[in-house]
């Protein structure tokens, strides 16, 4: 059987996927981290959320460029224009989910 050559894949790919799979390995590493120092009793200083939060938002940045390349960049020339609108609105729904939990966790941190 003739396997058909693989179109090269783009530039940004392999570096998004570094991006976010370390970025990853981060916030779970400092989740970890957080739950060990809240079982023995010390309280954390809310500079050190700033570890997870951004750890989230290279992972929510790289999951995002990420579909760029394979919805937008990957799709036909035809359906270009529809394709960029979608991937507007699922990224700025995204980013917006993220900026709201942050933002209620920070919040919640301050009312306490």
């Amino acid at each position: 059987m003739n396997n058909p050559e693989k179109p090269a894949s783009h530039p940004l790919r392999k570096a998004l996927l570094i991006a976010e799979f370390s970025a990853l390995a981060l916030l779970l590493a400092s989740m970890g981290w957080f739950s060990s120092q809240t079982d023995t009793g010390h309280s954390i200083n809310p500079a050190w959320l700033l570890i997870p939060a951004l750890a989230s938002l290279v992972v929510f940045i790289s999951f995002i460029g990420l579909m760029y390349l394979r919805w937008v960049v990957a799709a036909s020339a035809t359906n270009s224009l529809r394709h960029k609108v979608v991937f507007s609105l699922l990224a700025l729904t995204l980013i917006s989910v993220w900026v709201y939990g942050i933002a209620s966790t920070w919040l919640s941190l301050n009312a306490s």
